[in-house]
């Protein structure tokens, strides 16, 4: 839970966040025999305690969800973060390949996310001092596919990252089919064939947020990611700058949900010092769940022009609510949103000024039409995602063999 730990000072979650709180929850409320194990501040690899890290999970989830009092959730995550980044060693690695030799199951070492990933030889002494199985959860390969949207050498980690899983794993979960197969050849290369599910993640949304008033008084859109250039957003924000010229006080609003990323100057310039986006353009950094909800309701589409994707959560977040979507034509978001949304080439920016213009009006022939085939779309639950992995985790024959 070491990534985990470490986003206790953010007031939202990321989308590798949620799937990290989701495992966290669903093991913890399992009848799994479970460890916490993590990295505290010295890079000292060990066990945490079991009671301090419940309180943390619990916590942090109700501070992200915006649940009463969200505030004082946030200062006791932060606090037993702080406690548990500073303990000696968490009982140090021995204590840990200890536990799990001693375990009257099979253990099996779980790591879903992608931090630490790259430090092979401490996977690899859990794997052989602990007798463990090594299963981990990869959720893209966009930093090597598309390194000049991620940070400089943030390629090489990651690509260190992906041939420690493909050497080490003895069981693979992916978010979905496009993960998988870019993930194969590195498995070709190894010459290794664990066993690899395809879970897609679930929604933990409110499925009806509080009534209240409209959350803006004329027709707005949402797009719902942190602010980095592979999101597209300086597309979008050309766009609501041609139309705040052409419609004057009856253009649509756009709200941006997400903190602010890297290497986006660009964007962030226009934020900030374009006159015409000003009052129209709304940026939230943090917002908790309901409020998030809130917002995603009373929108007329959710904006997902991205470059590269490995799953979209912001995409079944919204079709879980009810919420038509306007998306880019890759194919991992074709895979999680099937035939409901309207996908448009991400560089097509008449065709994204054409549907926007079309979705805002209050009668709109193409907005009706996907609200019809969104009324048969069943979101995925975490439930789901479990349904198929639990299995993978806990059979002792789940084991990499060779081709």
């Amino acid at each position: 839970m070491s990534r985990l730990l470490s986003r206790a000072g953010r007031g939202v979650p990321t989308g590798i966040d949620r799937v990290e709180l989701a495992y966290a929850e669903h093991l913890i409320d399992s009848d799994m025999p479970l460890v916490f194990a993590a990295m505290n501040s010295w890079g000292r690899f060990g066990v945490v305690p079991r009671g301090p890290a419940q309180a943390f999970v619990t916590a942090i989830g109700q501070a992200w969800r915006g649940e009463d009092a969200a505030a004082r959730h946030h200062q006791r995550a932060r606090r037993l973060s702080y406690r548990l980044a500073a303990a000696p060693l968490f009982g140090g690695e021995h204590a840990l390949h200890a536990r799990l030799r001693a375990s009257p199951e099979p253990p099996a070492y779980l790591l879903v996310s992608h931090h630490h990933l790259e430090k092979r030889a401490v996977i690899a002494r859990v794997k052989q001092r602990g007798a463990a199985r090594f299963v981990c959860l990869i959720h893209d390969l966009i930093p090597i596919e598309f390194p000049e949207y991620a940070l400089p050498g943030q390629d090489r980690r990651h690509r260190r990252r992906i041939e420690t899983a493909a050497d080490l794993a003895d069981a693979v979960i992916v978010n979905s089919r496009v993960t998988r197969d870019a993930f194969l050849p590195y498995l070709e290369r190894a010459g290794r064939a664990p066993p690899i599910v395809v879970a897609p993640f679930g929604v933990d949304l409110p499925a009806r947020p509080p009534d209240g008033p409209p959350p803006l008084p004329r027709p707005y859109f949402v797009c719902v990611s942190t602010i980095e250039a592979r999101k597209n957003h300086l597309m979008l924000l050309n766009l609501w700058r041609r139309l705040a010229a052409e419609l004057g006080g009856a253009v649509p609003q756009l709200v941006l949900i997400g903190q602010r990323g890297w290497e986006t100057e660009n964007a962030i310039d226009m934020l900030e010092r374009c006159p015409g986006l000003h009052g129209v353009v709304v940026e939230h950094s943090t917002l908790p769940d309901t409020e998030m909800a809130r917002l995603l309701r009373g929108a007329r589409a959710v904006l997902v022009p991205s470059f590269a994707e490995g799953f979209g959560f912001p995409l079944v977040e919204a079709l879980a609510l009810g919420v038509p979507a306007l998306c880019s034509t890759l194919p991992a978001l074709r895979e999680s949103g099937g035939d409901v949304p309207e996908y448009i080439d991400p560089l097509d920016g008449l065709g994204w000024r054409e549907a926007v213009l079309d979705y805002a009006a209050p009668s709109s022939p193409r907005r009706a039409a996907q609200l019809r085939r969104l009324a048969g779309w069943r979101p995925r639950r975490w439930a789901d995602h479990f349904a198929a992995v639990d299995g993978l985790i806990a059979d002792p024959a789940a084991r990499c063999r060779r081709p």
